[in-house]
């Protein structure tokens, strides 16, 4: 079993520390302190709307010595409302907190679509390449599940989530704390809860904390 804390070294000498242990503010966290990944700071307004692209952009540029934290958004295909249960939610946890090449902070799930806060931990892997194994390795967890299950499966396999995904690197001047109030503004602007707390598809994996240059 790998150490609870690990470095890993990239281009300018940044690190990344792993370090694993329980906070108490999720019912699903494995908080990480990652060296070198950081915030920008400067308040954005509540409703600053998230970048738009007609088609996802690819790789992320990353800066040795400058934030790399990324803001990723990814749809079920066909906007299907799949996400937004507690086996997926647990499901997808457990996914990320094991597909470590890049690591996942705070995330939400709505219904059909998720954004999650992710860094790079190990270089030789691009967020793409990331991304597509986290859904692999999803995808046979929900089957493994859904084979345990006396049938019907309450897990229903046909559906999938597009096939790339929506990404931003915070850059410096941007608030990784205001971006993720707004998202999860997300479910009450949608009107399925009246306050942010109240929504119970989201959490945080590894803590992503800037250390300074």
């Amino acid at each position: 079993m790998a150490s609870p804390h690990q470095s890993r070294a990239f281009s300018g000498g940044a690190s990344v520390l792993a370090s694993r242990a329980q906070r108490g503010n999720s019912n699903f966290q494995t908080p990480c302190s990652i060296d070198n990944f950081g915030y920008g700071y400067v308040n954005l307004p509540r409703n600053h709307p998230f970048p738009q692209r007609q088609n996802p952009s690819s790789g992320v540029h990353i800066q040795p010595d400058q934030s790399n934290i990324v803001l990723l958004t990814i749809n079920t295909e066909k906007r299907e409302p799949r996400l937004a249960n507690e086996s997926t939610h647990q499901i997808l946890h457990q996914t990320w907190s094991e597909a470590t090449a890049w690591l996942v902070g705070d995330y939400l799930l709505m219904p059909d679509h998720l954004h999650l806060f992710c860094a790079p931990r190990d270089l030789q892997f691009t967020i793409e390449t990331w991304i597509a194994y986290w859904k692999r390795e999803f995808t046979l967890k929900q089957k493994r599940l859904a084979g345990t299950l006396a049938p019907p499966a309450p897990i229903p396999l046909e559906w999938r989530f597009q096939s790339r995904g929506w990404h931003h690197r915070l850059r410096d001047g941007e608030n990784y704390s205001e971006k993720w109030i707004y998202v999860q503004e997300n479910p009450v602007r949608k009107g399925l809860v009246k306050r942010i707390e109240d929504w119970p598809f989201k959490g945080r994996v590894f803590d992503l904390i800037w250390s300074g240059k």
